[in-house]
């Protein structure tokens, strides 16, 4: 499309299909949906306007639905370029780093957001749990989200503004991409959240010039948080001291470890993925 040349028109062309497909997907989900179980249009919308939750099933459905079309949009268009050329570098000593890379970041993330006192909307926090707790909400958490976020956040939007800033503004780059990353979520603490990751992602992204280290960090990091609640649901509300039996020493003891395998590895990937 002509009309997508100028760098600043694709980037904001392709933050606002990418919040019009979930949106679009989301509504006509719920009402399609709701219309099968028999409910009439007033229900339908009297029910989202209170934020009445409905099948975690929907949830899921509309999710991939969206995550799905989301990655055909961005490959089809050829908005996020496909490539097996990062594949065929065998990179899996670089990728084995990501995953520690993840791994150390999980409680640090964690504290950060108690000791910030932030939660979610409840709005948001019934649809997260909803998901996290139906063994099919796995599919959505840890598999689409990882790969459609990355292919329009950095594949897309990141690849843009690297070509915008050249390599000496790379970091400027990464922070407007991450901002964008954030507010996507639409609530501070998952804001806050994802920002932090996404400057790791976007590192990630451009030092190495593919996605499948972002997909790797952040899948792990997902899978975790899918894995954690589903074998402690009664902690999803916990903060880290209840989980370290209120030894306020543990916790620190946790964050201590996790900085011992955080740090390496981000060393490690600073010296495996040197830019040229």
């Amino acid at each position: 499309m002509k009309i997508l040349k100028s760098p600043f028109v694709q980037i904001v062309w392709y933050v606002v299909v990418f919040a019009l497909i979930q949106y679009v997907v989301s509504i006509a989900g719920i009402i399609l949906w709701q219309l099968s179980r028999g409910m009439s249009i007033e229900l339908i919308i009297q029910n989202m306007l209170s934020g009445n939750m409905g099948d975690p099933m929907m949830y899921i459905l509309i999710s991939v639905v969206s995550s799905i079309l989301a990655i055909l949009v961005f490959a089809l268009c050829k908005w996020c370029p496909i490539s097996r050329d990062y594949l065929k570098s065998r990179p899996w000593v670089v990728l084995l780093w990501v995953v520690l890379l993840s791994i150390g970041t999980i409680l640090p993330s964690e504290w950060l957001q108690e000791t910030l006192d932030m939660s979610m909307p409840e709005v948001y926090t019934q649809m997260f749990q909803k998901i996290m707790s139906n063994r099919w909400g796995y599919i959505v958490v840890g598999i689409l989200a990882p790969i459609a976020e990355e292919m329009v956040f950095r594949g897309a939007i990141l690849r843009v503004l690297l070509r915008m800033f050249h390599s000496q503004w790379h970091w400027l780059a990464i922070l407007l991409s991450t901002l964008l990353f954030g507010a996507i979520h639409g609530n501070l603490p998952q804001f806050i959240h994802a920002s932090l990751l996404g400057l790791l992602l976007g590192w990630l992204y451009y030092r190495s010039g593919s996605i499948i280290p972002g997909i790797v960090l952040h899948w792990v990091n997902n899978t975790v948080a899918y894995v954690a609640y589903n074998l402690m649901p009664w902690a999803a509300d916990a903060k880290l001291i209840d989980l370290f039996g209120g030894n306020e020493r543990t916790v620190w003891l946790s964050l201590l470890c996790s900085a011992c395998i955080f740090l390496p590895a981000l060393f490690q990937l600073a010296v495996r993925m040197k830019k040229e």
